[in-house]
């Protein structure tokens, strides 16, 4: 049996799949914030009885905000940066640019590591990596005694074109560990060029890796399981025992999977152009996938870059939970704030008092108290409605006929959210040259089948796929995960360089892939390699990355034309980095199929209840989302109410269900 894990600020998520049967289950607990892992046993418990022995021979793929949590929270291991002398300052000097350039008060993060623990060792390598002044050994000694004197537990090193020369790096990390510190050495985690992003990227690993060793050390131990892997940000798994030194790279872990789901049903459906709408209860992630998922290596974290390839997503803090409140202005604000799971929306009953995003669509009626999770989880809608009626007389509202001040104010919530995750919409599209009509957005997570529709009508977006258990869908991505590792290599040669040349230079890059994913249990013959080759023309500051074959340098110049609308065959052009993915193909469930039936739901219909839609109050139909079999249309405006997530129709969109039992939604223009 293969199973799922996703950690979420609200809930925890879970997919198990019977490779026996064919069997899907899916369902979700509140998370546990002080302690995660007590979340993830509660639900291999109930999935899989029998303690210890009972999840043996499980295969289990864990996303999880650990690493990242400790990261936004600044809540790491005490951490130190070892680096050549004079280069001290590289994490506090950065790239001296200023994000909001006319914001004369604005600051950038404080760095990782303070003053005091960034630490120097004389040696010196020049950028061809030549050695010009040997490590001095003698002082390592010495640089133990200061690191203990100073109650660190981590240690990143970052010396000077060691990705040229990684002996200095290797030397010291042999000490340091020796000594029982946490090291994380720059030619292990990036050996690229780029002084602060490499250091940064290094620091990072260094800061929240003993806090992810110590998470997964313990899943492990209590687990027992015969494969447990880890979810990275690039879209596909390595085994824990990685993600334990290297924790960086599941930074984005959670969303990474969510992504990776939503492809994957949507290829299934015959969808190859499609906008992912990940909606939980703290965040809101969206991603771009025009035939294949997009992986970039220009990531950035609570403000500090990340140079490890991760999906392309972009993420605002608007989801079920997130806050309303009033400014100080009058104004109303939603997010990012979030109520998380303790205690939660005021609805859960478990102290919480400032209204969200999920207390406002159960005032307008958009939820169904008694459906939620499944009838197990009871809501409290009077809590919620004295919530945000407090809230309408803090901003003044006059309520239109027909509507109370609590779903007045519940409709100014939803649409402020709206406005947040719109916005989110046309940062990965519309900024970037597309247009949403030529595309499906694909809505996931517990909170986004509510929302969906209206943002699809926002954007000109024509349809909505809405796949089942869409609550859980990011779990399910963590199933579907291939095992990749990225590798890279900074080579600096122009960019006549012969294309046998460069094979060469990546041939001993391919070998460890090969046996790096043969070690993690995959067959040689799932194993394929993707060779790239990150490429700019002279004078430039940045790379685009191409696929590495015998047209390379003419693939650059038209990768060049599409991303920013011109290029110049006739300039020069260099090769700066040379990547290799090694990709090991892992067994895809098959996802459930059935021949169409007539189109009428009436099977499924449940009763008439009042929601507030844009004309005001309106009886509105409501169906059991369990019940709707491939064939039924629902004609809107109506509620779709299915375990774990609940679907908004408004007049004139019409869902159908499809072979695979997605709900595809044409929006009303």
């Amino acid at each position: 049996m293969r199973i799922g894990i996703d950690i979420g600020g609200t809930f925890t998520d879970f997919v198990l799949f019977d490779e026996r049967s064919g069997e899907f289950r899916s369902f979700k607990l509140l998370s546990t914030p002080k302690d995660p892992s007590e979340a993830v046993l509660a639900g291999l418990d109930e999935l899989v009885p029998g303690g210890r022995e009972g999840r043996r021979g499980l295969s289990i793929v864990h996303g999880s905000t650990v690493a990242t949590n400790a990261l936004l929270e600044r809540k790491g291991a005490v951490t130190a940066l070892v680096t050549t002398e004079g280069f001290r300052d590289v994490l506090a000097i950065g790239r001296q640019v200023r994000t909001d350039i006319y914001d004369f008060f604005s600051d950038r993060p404080e760095p990782l590591i303070p003053e005091e623990r960034r630490l120097e060792v004389r040696e010196r390598v020049d950028h061809k990596g030549n050695v010009l002044i040997p490590l001095d050994t003698a002082a390592l000694p010495a640089l133990v005694t200061q690191l203990r004197e100073q109650g660190v537990e981590s240690v990143a090193i970052c010396l000077l074109f060691s990705f040229l020369h990684p002996e200095h790096e290797q030397t010291i990390a042999a000490q340091l560990r020796a000594a029982g510190f946490f090291v994380s050495p720059s030619c292990e985690v990036l050996p690229e060029f780029r002084e602060y992003e490499r250091t940064s990227t290094t620091a990072i690993n260094a800061y929240v890796s003993p806090i992810m060793d110590r998470y997964l050390g313990r899943l492990e131990r209590e687990l027992q399981a015969d494969d447990f892997r880890i979810m990275q940000s690039n879209g596909g798994s390595i085994h824990a025992r990685q993600a334990r030194a290297q924790a960086v790279r599941s930074i984005l872990s959670g969303p990474a999977g969510g992504v990776v789901g939503a492809q994957y049903v949507a290829a299934a459906a015959g969808f190859q152009r499609v906008i992912t709408f990940d909606m939980g209860g703290t965040s809101t992630d969206v991603a771009l996938c025009d035939g294949d998922i997009r992986v970039t290596t220009e990531g950035e974290v609570g403000g500090l870059p990340i140079r490890i390839p991760l999906i392309d997503i972009h993420t605002v803090g608007s989801g079920g939970g997130s806050i309303a409140y009033v400014d100080a202005g009058g104004a109303l604000r939603v997010g990012p704030q979030s109520a998380g799971a303790d205690p939660g929306p005021v609805c859960y009953g478990r102290g919480g008092t400032e209204p969200t995003v999920t207390d406002a669509n159960l005032v307008l009626g958009r939820l169904a108290a008694d459906y939620f999770l499944g009838g197990r989880m009871s809501l409290a809608a009077a809590q919620a409605e004295e919530a945000l009626d407090a809230m309408a007389h803090a901003l003044h509202l006059t309520p239109p006929p027909g509507l109370t001040p609590a779903q007045t104010a519940a409709l100014g919530v939803v649409q402020v959210a709206n406005a947040h995750m719109e916005r989110a919409l046309r940062v990965i599209s519309v900024e970037r040259g597309y247009d949403p009509a030529d595309f499906t957005l694909v809505s996931f997570g517990g909170a986004g089948g509510l929302h969906a529709c209206n943002l699809a009508r926002g954007l000109g977006i024509p349809r909505v796929l809405i796949p089942p258990a869409a609550s859980t869908l990011s779990a399910f991505g963590m199933l579907v995960a291939d095992v990749i590792k990225d590798y890279v290599q900074t080579v600096m040669l122009p960019g006549d360089t012969p294309f046998a040349k460069l094979e060469g230079l990546l041939e001993p890059l391919a070998e460890r892939g090969r046996r790096e994913i043969m070690a993690e249990g995959i067959a040689a013959e799932a194993i394929r390699l993707q060779r790239l080759v990150d490429m700019r023309y002279v004078g430039q500051s940045y790379e685009l990355t191409v696929p590495l074959n015998a047209d390379y340098v003419q693939a650059f110049h038209a990768a060049h034309h599409r991303a920013y609308g011109h290029s110049d065959p006739t300039a020069a052009v260099e090769i700066v980095n040379l990547r290799l993915k090694a990709i090991g193909a892992v067994p895809r469930p098959q996802l459930p199929q059935a021949e169409p039936d007539a189109p009428d739901p009436a099977s499924a219909f449940i009763g008439r209840r009042p929601v507030v839609l844009n004309e005001g109050l309106v009886e509105t139909p409501f169906y059991l989302g369990e019940k709707l079999r491939p064939g039924h249309r629902v004609p809107g405006p109506a509620l779709i109410v299915q375990t774990d997530t609940t679907i908004f129709l408004e007049r004139g969109d019409v869902a159908r269900v499809d072979e695979r039992y997605n709900l595809v939604v044409e929006v009303a223009s």
